[in-house]
C-alpha cells in the first residue's frame, strides 16, 4: 500500500516526462476512459508468420481470461509450417515474434528473452512449470535454450503479476509448455524433419514418434542443429557464431482410472563450440538434464483439476577462450546449477467465484567459477568463484479469484514466498565479505504479491484494467556474483547481499475492438519500481578484468519507470488472404532521469498471408526507429533505424495417405546490414538467409 504523504512522491516520475510521453499516456488512458463499459481481452498471439502478432478476444462467459500472448509452436504435434514463415525456427525466433518480448542477443545461439523490456532477474521463466535456473553468470545460457520447438506445443508469455502463478516475478512470466500426445485411441504417428538454411550452412534434422492408445501414451523427438558462421549484410561473416545443438526428449502418460492419472518427462539437450561474437568467451559446452512425474486427479471432493509434479534439473555451462587468439590471459569459468522442485495445484468453483489453489518450492544450487592461466607459465593460475555455492530455498503459496458479475468480471490475486539464501562455500563468503564485513552466511525473504484485473464487454468493444504490486529478491549475480565481467559497458560487477527487496507498482489497460474483417487492439502498462537493482559505479575498486573500465556494485535506485504501449491490427481482405500488423512504443528512466539499459525504440511489424487448400505464401515485414533514449554509462550508442523484409511459400502434398510437406523463402531479402539496440555490442543480425524445410509424417 502506498501511505498518502508519499502520493507526491509516486506520482514525480510520471510528471517528469516529456511532452510526447505525456501526449502518449493522455492518448492511452483516455481511451481507457471512453471504453470503460467494454470487457477484457485475451490475446492469443499466435506464431504466424509475421513479426508483430494479432490479437484474437478469446470470449467466454463464465470464464475469466488470462491476458497472455500465447506462441503456437505445434499443435495436435503438427509444425505449424502455414503459419511461421521458417518452420524450423529455433526457439529465439519464435519468441521474437510476441510483441511483449524482445530478444538480448549475444550470438547467433541462446538469445536472452526480456517482458516489457525487463531481463531474466525480474521474470518467471519455467518449463511446464519447473522453475530451472540458467548456470552461467554471463547470461549465455537461458532457460529457453534447453528446449526446442520440436517438442513445444505453446508458449504463455504473461505480463506483470499476471505471471505470479508461475513464481515471484515483478515483470512477468514465460511458460514453454512440452507437446504430449494425451490419450488417444490406436494412434501412431512418425515424423522426419529437414531443413537447411543458406546463409550460415545450417543443418536441422529431426524425428518423433508418437504412441498412443486409451490407457497409455508415449512421445519421443530428437533434433539436431549444426552451424558455421554467419554473414552480416553485404556479406561479412560474423566470427565466432557458429554452434552445435541436440536435443532428445521423451514424455508419457498412464490413465491409472477415469479420475486420475500418472505423467513423466524427460529432457536431454547439449549444445557444443558455441560461439558468441559479442562476448570475449565462447562455450564448450552447455548441458541440460530436466525431469518431472506428476499425478492428476479430476476431482477431489470439492476440488477439481488437482495436479501435483516434482521435478529436477541441472544445468552445467563452461566458458573458455581457447579458441580465441591473442587474448591478454586465458580462462576457464565453468558452472552449476541445479534444482529440485514441486507445485500442487486445485481448482474450486462456489458460486460466481472460480478459484485456484497453488503451493510450490523450489531448492536451488549455483556454483560458478573461474582460473585464469597466465601466459608466463613460472606463474601459478589464479583462482576465484564467481557464484560462492549459494543455495536458494523458496516456498510460497498463490491464490487466485475469478468472479462473475453478467458480463463484467473481476480477477484477484495474490502471492506470499519465503526465501533463504545461503554462502555455502567458506572461501567465497570470506572473499565477499572484504566488500560486506558484516556479511552472514544466511539471510531470510519475505517476499509478496497482490494483484487486480477488472475487464467488460459491450457489443464488440472490450476493455481490461488492471494494478499489482509485487517484490523481487536479488538474483545469484546481483546479491552474491564476484567480479562478473560485463562486455557491453566494460565493467566489473560485485553483488551486493545487502540489497532490499525491489518492488513493481503496475497500472495496465488494454482496449480492443471485434468485427467481421477486422481486430485492432491497444494495450499498455506503467510499472514504477521503488528501490530498482542496477549496477553503479564504485570508485576506488581496482578491475580484475584486463582492460576494465571500472568496477560497478549492485545498488538499490529511488526508483525507476518503465512504460510500454502497444497497437494490433488484422484485417482479412478475403478468406484466403489476411494482413497482421503493429506497432510498440517503450521509455525507461530512473529516478535522475538517466535512461535504462535496453529499452527498446519504436518497433513495428506486418505481414501478408494467403492460405489457399494445401498452399501457402506470406510477405513480412519488420523494423524499429533510431534509437533515441539510450545511455552510454551502460555501454550503449545509437542504433540506427531499420527495416527488413522476408518472404516465404509453402506447398503440402499427400502421398499414400501420408503428408509430405515443403516450404521455403528468403528472410532479409535485400540484404540489409543493421544491428538492434539489443545486439550486445552491435554485433550485426544476419543478411540474406534462404532457409528450405521438408518434412513427412506417416500416420
Amino acid at each position: 500500500m502506498i501511505p498518502i504523504k508519499d502520493l507526491k512522491g509516486f506520482l514525480c516520475p510520471f510528471l517528469r516526462v516529456s511532452f510526447q510521453q505525456k501526449l502518449y499516456l493522455t492518448l492511452f488512458f483516455s481511451a481507457l476512459y471512453l471504453s470503460s463499459y467494454g470487457q477484457e481481452k485475451k490475446p492469443n498471439i499466435c506464431a504466424a508468420s509475421c513479426a508483430m502478432k494479432c490479437v484474437e478476444v478469446c470470449m467466454d462467459s463464465t470464464k475469466i481470461q488470462r491476458l497472455s500472448e500465447v506462441i503456437v509452436v505445434a499443435p495436435k504435434k503438427k509444425l505449424t509450417y502455414q503459419r511461421q514463415s521458417k518452420p524450423l525456427s529455433s526457439v529465439d525466433e519464435y519468441l521474437e515474434k510476441a510483441q511483449q518480448i524482445t530478444m538480448i542477443k549475444r550470438g547467433a545461439y541462446a538469445w536472452e528473452p526480456n517482458v516489457n523490456n525487463m531481463a531474466t532477474e525480474r521474470l518467471s521463466v519455467t518449463i511446464d512449470g519447473m522453475r530451472i535456473f540458467a548456470a552461467c553468470t554471463d547470461k549465455m545460457d537461458p532457460i529457453t535454450s534447453y528446449v526446442d520447438v520440436s517438442n513445444l506445443s505453446k508458449v504463455t508469455v504473461s505480463s506483470g503479476q499476471e505471471g505470479s502463478e508461475q513464481g515471484n516475478c515483478v515483470g512477468g512470466a514465460i511458460d514453454l509448455e512440452l507437446d504430449k500426445t494425451g490419450f488417444k485411441e490406436d494412434y501412431l504417428r512418425v515424423s522426419i524433419e529437414d531443413g537447411f538454411e543458406s546463409n550460415n550452412e545450417q543443418k536441422i534434422v529431426g524425428a518423433d514418434i508418437n504412441f498412443s492408445d486409451e490407457k497409455f501414451y508415449v512421445d519421443a523427438d530428437i533434433i539436431y542443429r549444426d552451424a558455421e558462421n554467419y554473414s552480416a549484410g553485404g556479406g561479412e561473416e560474423v566470427l565466432y557464431s557458429q554452434f552445435t545443438k541436440y536435443n532428445l526428449s521423451f514424455n508419457g502418460g498412464l490413465l491409472l482410472n477415469e479420475n486420475s492419472k500418472l505423467s513423466a518427462t524427460f529432457i536431454f539437450d547439449e549444445a557444443r563450440d558455441v560461439g558468441y561474437p559479442a562476448l570475449p568467451m565462447d562455450v564448450s559446452l552447455a548441458r541440460g538434464i530436466i525431469g518431472s512425474v506428476a499425478y492428476e486427479q479430476v476431482s477431489l471432493g470439492p476440488l477439481t483439476n488437482w495436479a501435483t509434479k516434482l521435478y529436477a534439473n541441472s544445468i552445467t555451462h563452461i566458458m573458455d577462450d581457447s579458441q580465441r587468439p591473442d587474448v591478454p590471459i586465458r580462462m576457464d569459468m565453468p558452472g552449476w546449477s541445479d534444482t529440485y522442485g514441486f507445485y500442487s495445484q486445485a481448482s474450486l468453483k462456489k458460486e460466481k467465484h472460480q478459484f485456484l489453489f497453488k503451493a510450490d518450492g523450489f531448492y536451488n544450487r549455483s556454483l560458478a567459477e573461474m582460473t585464469m592461466y597466465p601466459n608466463d607459465p613460472s606463474q601459478s593460475p589464479m583462482f576465484m568463484l564467481t557464484w560462492p555455492d549459494v543455495r536458494t530455498l523458496n516456498t510460497g503459496i498463490y491464490v487466485e479469484d475469478n468472479i462473475a458479475f453478467g458480463k463484467a468480471k473481476l480477477k484477484l490475486a495474490t502471492r506470499l514466498s519465503y526465501q533463504n539464501n545461503f554462502v555455502a562455500d567458506d572461501f567465497g563468503l570470506n572473499s565477499l565479505q572484504i566488500f560486506y564485513p558484516e556479511m552472514e552466511a544466511s539471510q531470510n525473504r519475505f517476499l509478496s504479491s497482490v494483484s487486480l484485473l477488472y475487464s467488460k464487454k459491450v457489443k464488440s468493444f472490450d476493455v481490461s484494467v488492471g494494478a499489482s504490486y509485487a517484490t523481487r529478491a536479488p538474483s545469484v549475480s546481483e546479491g552474491f556474483g564476484f567480479y562478473l565481467f560485463n562486455s557491453s559497458d566494460n565493467h566489473d560487477y560485485i553483488g551486493n547481499p545487502e540489497l532490499n527487496n525491489e518492488q513493481a507498482i503496475e497500472f495496465n489497460g488494454a482496449v480492443s475492438y471485434k468485427s467481421k474483417k477486422l481486430k485492432i487492439g491497444v494495450s499498455g502498462n506503467v510499472f514504477r519500481m521503488p528501490n530498482y537493482i542496477i549496477g553503479e559505479v564504485e570508485q576506488g575498486l581496482s578491475t580484475m578484468t584486463i582492460g576494465a573500465d571500472g568496477v560497478k556494485i549492485y545498488r538499490n535506485l529511488n526508483d525507476a519507470t518503465i512504460s510500454n504501449l502497444y497497437l494490433n491490427t488484422e484485417y482479412k481482405i478475403n478468406k484466403h488472404l489476411k494482413w497482421n500488423g503493429g506497432i510498440s512504443y517503450h521509455r525507461g528512466i530512473d529516478s535522475d532521469d538517466r535512461n535504462l539499459p535496453f529499452i527498446s525504440p519504436v518497433a513495428y511489424g506486418g505481414a501478408l498471408s494467403y492460405h489457399k487448400s494445401t498452399f501457402t505464401a506470406g510477405l513480412e515485414m519488420q523494423g524499429a526507429t533510431k534509437q533515441v533514449n539510450f545511455n552510454p554509462i551502460f555501454g550503449e550508442n545509437q542504433t540506427d533505424a531499420y527495416t527488413v523484409f522476408g518472404i516465404s511459400m509453402g506447398k503440402t502434398f499427400l502421398i499414400s495417405k501420408n503428408t509430405f510437406y515443403v516450404k521455403a523463402g528468403v528472410q532479409n531479402i535485400f540484404d540489409t546490414f543493421y544491428s538492434t539496440y539489443a545486439d550486445w555490442n552491435n554485433i550485426p543480425r544476419i543478411g540474406r538467409n534462404i532457409h528450405f524445410t521438408l518434412s513427412y509424417k506417416i500416420g
